[in-house]
């Protein structure tokens, strides 16, 4: 699957670059990364459409300029670039996330190996860090848990070495139906069913806590499927989310029981932690 990137230069940067984020986020951009002069964001590239970014409100403020720069990429450039790039996370002192060519650390208390491909979730985007770290936290013996929007599998694979069974991982992606396979193999973390669709696949599977760690327009739309595929009691991890978008979800979220544990925040990304009533 190819994406396309698309580099805005934004001014002024500092209020400009989060109203772009949310805008492009609702037209179904994925990803975003920062720039000093805006943000890279990410779209499939068979979900892009030039003429959907010449429509968005922010480009009729005349408080702010904007220019932007689009590339195809291609899927073997992810590779690369990865291999350039990633270095080895250690979360807590105690998961440690690396790839196969990185120096295992022996006695860790939970050592993860990832080939992540075109898949989100290394541990080093803010949300998938706040939910590594959430995770460590929590008491996931014998829990039913499922990841929804697994990507490379990382918090499937976290998931069964804290002694969660079963597990259940899903991505609508076949990259990430295939990388995560491919991990749960690495990381002999077999007791993981993979799936590969959306929140259609949910029927009769009761969970004890279900991870979510997607965009806000998907969290906003399946959220009751979650809700209704959790027990009574059941915990709820949501992520992949702005601050800003912290009050809809929550609202959404409680039409269908509900209410928020805990909250956590990293640059502006945010993790809620719900119960089910």
């Amino acid at each position: 699957m190819n994406y396309t990137e698309v580099n805005v230069k934004i001014h002024p940067v500092e209020i400009g670059r989060d109203i772009m984020v949310a805008e492009l986020a609702e037209i179904g951009y994925e990803s975003f990364v920062e720039t000093e002069k805006g943000i890279q964001a990410y779209i499939q590239s068979v979900d892009f459409h030039e003429k959907q970014l010449k429509t968005l409100p922010i480009l009729r403020n005349k408080e702010f300029t904007v220019e932007f720069q689009i590339t195809q990429i291609e899927e073997q450039n992810w590779n690369e670039t990865w291999e350039k790039n990633f270095e080895p996370i250690l979360v807590n002192n105690r998961c440690y996330v690396k790839a196969p060519f990185h120096p295992a650390i022996h006695a860790m208390e939970f050592s993860i190996e990832i080939e992540p491909k075109m898949s989100f979730g290394t541990g080093h985007h803010e949300t998938t860090h706040l939910m590594i770290e959430k995770l460590l936290e929590l008491d996931l013996t014998n829990k039913a848990v499922l990841d929804m929007g697994c990507g490379t599998g990382v918090l499937a694979i976290l998931s069964v070495m804290k002694g969660a069974a079963p597990v259940m991982a899903i991505d609508i992606d076949e990259w990430a139906y295939q990388n995560t396979i491919e991990n749960v193999t690495r990381n002999n973390t077999h007791l993981i069913q993979v799936l590969k669709g959306g929140a259609e696949l949910l029927t009769s599977n009761q969970f004890n806590i279900v991870i979510a760690n997607i965009n806000r327009n998907i969290l906003l739309n399946d959220l009751n499927k979650y809700a209704e595929s959790l027990i009574s009691g059941g915990e709820m991890l949501l992520s992949g989310f702005f601050s800003s978008d912290k009050e809809a979800l929550s609202y959404e979220a409680q039409k269908y029981g509900m209410t928020i544990v805990d909250e956590q925040s990293k640059n502006d990304w945010t993790l809620l932690h719900l119960k089910k009533k």
